[in-house]
C-alpha cells in the first residue's frame, strides 16, 4: 500500500501545483504524522489552505481527504515500530484527561464496528464453529490473548478444541497437521500481523477446512483465505494495540452459540457446578 500510494505522488510531482507539490514532499517524508492529522491541521504544518489539501487528495485518486487519510492510516499501521507508535499516538491524544481520551476513543471503535460488520458472514461463522469436528484457534502475539480467552469458553462448550501454540513455527504446524474439510480455523490478526499466522491461514485453507478470519480490514493478509470475514476496528493505543472491538465480537460469537446449545450446555453447568462446589474451586461469599 505504502509503495503503491507513494510511488503515485512521486510520479506525478511535476504535474503538481507548487501548494500540492509541498504537500506531496510532506507526506512522502511523514506519512505516519500526516496519517492521523485532520486536513486544517496538515495545512497548518505545510503552509497550505485547507482547501488545497482536499483538492490534492482528490487529484491522486480519492474521493476526498478522509479518503487519503485511511489510506495512509491503513499504510503505517502494519510498518511503524513500536517506538514511531508511541510518537504518533501522543501526538494523536494529546494533553488533557487520558483515561477519557483512551476509553471514547475505544467506545468509538466498537460503535464503528456495530455498524460495519457483516452479519451474514458472522451468523455462518457461527454455524461453521457448531458443526465443526475439530476447532482450531490461533492468534499470535497480542492476539494470542483473544484466542486465549475464546479458547476457554469454548472447552467449556465443545469437547473438540485445539488453542494453537505458536512458540515455534515448526511445532505450530504440527499441531494442525491433521486439520481437514470437516474443521474450522478460527484466525484472530491485527497489525502488525505475524507471518506465522498467514502462514498457518494459508495451510488450512489449502486442506479445505473452514476459515473464519478475525481481522481489522479486507486488506489484512488473512483475509484473502477466509470463508466468513469478521472485520473488527482496531487501532494503536500507543505501543499497544486497542483489541476491544474484537473481543466484543468474540463475545458476541460465544453468546450465541451458548444459545444455540443452551440445553446442553445447561446440563453441563450443572454438573460443573456440583464439582466446583465439591472441590472448592471458587471463594464463598461472606
Amino acid at each position: 500500500m505504502k509503495v503503491d500510494l507513494m510511488k503515485s505522488i512521486q510520479s506525478r510531482m511535476n504535474t503538481f501545483s507548487k501548494g500540492q507539490r509541498m504537500i506531496a514532499n510532506y507526506l512522502i517524508s511523514n506519512y505516519d504524522k500526516a496519517a492521523y492529522m485532520t486536513a486544517s491541521k496538515l495545512g497548518k504544518s505545510i503552509g497550505v489552505s485547507e482547501s488545497t489539501v482536499v483538492r490534492f487528495a482528490i487529484e491522486v485518486g480519492f474521493d476526498g481527504y478522509p479518503g487519503l487519510q485511511r489510506a495512509l492510516q491503513e499504510m503505517i499501521r502494519t510498518k511503524l515500530t513500536s517506538n514511531q507508535r508511541i510518537e504518533v499516538a501522543n501526538m494523536r491524544i494529546g494533553e488533557g484527561d487520558l483515561l477519557e481520551k483512551v476509553l471514547m476513543s475505544d467506545v468509538e471503535k466498537i460503535r464503528n464496528t456495530i455498524e460495519t460488520i457483516d452479519r451474514n458472514h458472522f451468523n455462518a461463522a457461527v454455524d461453521a464453529i457448531l458443526a465443526a469436528k475439530t476447532i482450531y484457534i490461533i492468534g499470535v502475539r497480542s492476539s494470542s490473548s483473544l484466542a486465549s480467552f475464546v479458547t476457554f469458553y469454548f472447552n467449556l462448550i465443545f469437547d473438540h478444541v485445539k488453542f494453537v501454540q505458536t512458540t515455534s513455527g515448526s511445532e505450530m504446524f504440527e499441531q494442525i497437521l491433521n486439520i481437514g474439510e470437516d474443521d474450522v480455523m478460527l484466525a484472530i490478526s491485527f497489525p502488525r500481523y505475524s507471518k506465522r499466522i498467514i502462514n498457518a491461514v494459508e495451510y488450512a485453507k489449502e486442506m479445505k477446512a473452514d476459515v473464519i478470519a478475525l481481522t481489522d480490514s479486507t486488506l489484512s493478509p488473512i483475509a484473502e483465505y477466509a470463508d466468513q470475514l469478521l472485520i473488527a476496528q482496531s487501532d494503536m493505543a500507543s505501543f499497544v494495540d486497542s483489541l476491544v472491538a474484537p473481543l466484543s465480537i468474540i463475545n458476541a460469537m460465544i453468546v450465541a452459540i451458548g444459545r444455540k446449545k443452551q440445553t446442553e450446555l445447561t446440563q453441563k453447568f450443572d454438573k460443573l457446578e456440583r464439582i466446583w462446589e465439591e472441590y472448592d474451586v471458587y471463594a464463598k461469599s461472606h
